[in-house]
């Protein structure tokens, strides 16, 4: 979970530490670091030699700084769909669905989230667990708590969350790996996600979400469970609207202000047997052309973007979904 709605972990001083502009003056990475340390150790009792050793090889870096203020959520929906809504990608999807087809079913059954959306997550998160990421998680957390002022506390609070997790799993935590942002594993599940949702799907005793994609896919849909996947209802459909009343019904945010009815009024254009006491969200999607998409989301598209909160994103896992389920053939 980027943040994947969309999935998902101190130290001496570091005499050759090199800052970025961002870590300026106002923003003692040091210091804040130091503070961390005490923090761990008074609070969860960690010991303070071993962590300063664990954090010996903490590196600052400035890549992950320019990464998280240029996000592909800030694309167009013309730029953003190449990415995710591939031939490649959906035939991988197939082959992933396929391969855990049983897990999948049983996934699905057990907490009501349909098998194309949890592989459809899987896939535009990390290419159904191909691509993981390639930071030290407690770099990318580190980087973010300590010298991203904008998002410290967040951040501070993942990294703290990470190294408990370690500690319970006796997992190293200079050897996991993960995204620029510390999301981690097959669902890139931040380290507060993994805590909260992360389950032993195959009941092995362990909840291996780096390396075991039944764990993956039973902790992505009780996940969705957990944010009120509704089983059976729609999630979000292309309209046709007066433009110009239309985009007054638009919201900054991802806020669900209006009732169908309601944005009926704007000259949106829906179905007829949809219920209009039910909540929609209006999405413009800017294609290529530069021309603009109008289509309404639901409840599902909202807990979709819980995952990520991005219309694009939850876009993107939707039509790749549908892509994927209008391809499956079950044995």
């Amino acid at each position: 979970m980027r943040l994947k709605p969309q999935f998902i972990l101190a130290l001496p001083l570091l005499a050759s530490l090199c800052f970025s502009p961002v870590a300026s003056a106002k923003t003692d990475v040091n210091s804040n670091r130091d503070k961390f340390i005490k923090m761990m150790v008074k609070k969860h009792k960690f010991d303070s030699k071993a962590l300063n050793k664990t954090f010996k090889s903490f590196t600052f870096k400035d890549k992950i700084i320019r990464s998280m203020n240029r996000q592909a959520e800030d694309m167009t929906w013309g730029k953003y769909k190449p990415i995710f809504l591939t031939p490649k990608r959906t035939k991988q999807g197939l082959e992933f669905w396929k391969k855990h087809e049983k897990t999948l079913a049983a996934a699905s059954k057990k907490y009501g989230v349909p098998a194309e959306i949890i592989v459809a997550i899987i896939g535009v998160e990390t290419s159904y667990g191909r691509i993981t990421g390639g930071y030290q998680v407690i770099d990318a957390l580190g980087t973010l708590a300590f010298g991203y002022p904008r998002r410290a506390k967040f951040f501070s609070k993942e990294l703290e969350t990470f190294l408990l997790i370690a500690r319970e799993q006796k997992l190293d935590p200079l050897k996991i790996e993960g995204s620029f942002a510390g999301a981690m594993g097959i669902p890139q599940f931040m380290p507060s996600s993994y805590k909260a949702w992360a389950i032993d799907f195959d009941g092995d005793g362990k909840k291996d979400l780096w390396h075991n994609p039944v764990d993956a896919i039973g902790s992505v849909a009780n996940y969705f469970s957990k944010f009120n996947w509704k089983t059976g209802e729609e999630v979000t459909f292309p309209v046709k609207v007066v433009e110009k009343t239309a985009r007054k019904a638009l919201t900054k945010r991802i806020k669900y202000k209006y009732t169908l009815k309601q944005l009926e009024k704007f000259g949106i254009t829906l179905p007829k047997h949809l219920d209009k006491k039910r909540k929609g969200l209006l999405i413009d999607l800017t294609l290529k052309s530069g021309k603009k998409e109008y289509w309404v989301g639901l409840h599902n598209f909202y807990v979709i973007t819980r995952y990520n909160h991005s219309t694009l994103y939850g876009m993107a896992v939707y039509q790749l979904s549908q892509s994927l389920r209008k391809g499956y053939k079950g044995s």
